[in-house]
């Protein structure tokens, strides 16, 4: 019995040492490999910067245009690129009306799918007019 009691210890021992080696090393393996994801995810931005980079010099190649005088000289010049003009003031309304208007209808309307109709047109047709007429001030 006691070399049972002996032998058991011993082999508790041999087990709590090797858990605990095993523990450190994994703490060990863990920090390597959290350092070698934060540099995978660093490369990989670093990738996508490029790319854009690329991307974007393309881009500056396909603006550049050749003119050729009638003198046969040839001079190189870039073009510029016009700003859209966006939406119309009489288009925002609407939008904002009719989204006001749905809102509105469905919430004082006992049917709230008809009232949200009935809203959203009322108010786009409120909104373009209004619209329209901060366009005209505009101008």
């Amino acid at each position: 019995m006691k070399n049972l009691a002996i032998t058991l210890s011993i082999l508790i021992g041999l087990a709590v040492s090797s858990c605990k080696n095993n523990d450190a090393m994994g703490v060990v393996k863990d920090e390597k490999q959290a350092t070698i994801d934060s540099m995978k995810v660093v490369a990989e931005k670093q990738r996508i910067i490029d790319s854009m980079k690329v991307e974007a010099s393309k881009i500056e190649k396909q603006k550049e245009v050749v003119y050729v005088n009638q003198n046969g000289n040839s001079s190189t010049t870039t073009t510029t690129t016009t700003k859209r003009k966006g939406w119309s003031g009489a288009a925002k309304g609407a939008v904002i009306g009719a989204g006001v208007g749905a809102i509105t209808g469905a919430a004082i309307s006992k049917k709230k799918g008809e009232g949200a109709i009935i809203g959203g047109l009322a108010g786009a047709g409120v909104g373009a007019g209004t619209g329209a007429i901060i366009d005209g001030k505009k101008k």
